[in-house]
């Protein structure tokens, strides 16, 4: 790979990691060619970028953005590295679950994440990772804890109101 070639994949790196808050960094090292392009289909249908890159390179991407913020992925960044990038922090660890799930394998590897500014490292957080809420899922959890208290109040007053019809029909 030449000099130029190389600064081509850093300049796409840093767009990636500008462009999405949340990314994984997983070994994808023991995979075959036809379980990547299962687990790049998987990424496509939930519309998440899968990209290969040297991790040297990913290292000068990250620091050339924030040397500080991206620090706690640096140690992760070892063996064959593939990079999933995500509107959705849920969606990649999601991705990984069911993947192994349907291969029988625990392949590919977390070795960490970065979602919102928090790095989570290591495979152990997988589980962790899939039961994240997303934005829109608080979202309506904060609306329906907000209603829930305006529908009691409705449901005693239509209570208290049908009492009173039924006492004055007498």
């Amino acid at each position: 790979m030449t000099k130029q070639e190389k600064n081509e994949v850093i300049e796409l790196l840093k767009d990636k990691f500008a462009q999405y808050n949340n990314f994984y960094v997983t070994d994808t090292e023991s995979l075959s060619v036809d379980q990547v392009t299962k687990l790049r289909r998987a990424c496509f249908d939930k519309q998440v970028e899968m990209k290969v890159a040297k991790n040297t390179l990913i290292k000068k991407a990250l620091e050339a953005l924030d040397k500080d913020k991206y620090s706690g992925v640096y140690d992760s960044l070892h063996k064959v590295t593939a990079l999933l990038f995500s509107e959705n922090p849920k969606n990649p660890a999601l991705i990984i679950s069911s993947f192994r799930k349907g291969s029988n394998l625990e392949v590919p590897v977390l070795k960490a994440a970065f979602i919102n500014g928090d790095v989570f490292t290591g495979d152990k957080n997988l589980k962790t990772l899939t039961q994240i809420k997303t934005k829109n899922e608080l979202i309506g959890d904060v609306i329906g804890l907000l209603q829930s208290p305006a529908k009691r109040v409705l449901a005693a007053l239509l209570n208290h109101a049908e009492k009173q019809g039924a006492a004055a029909a007498e």
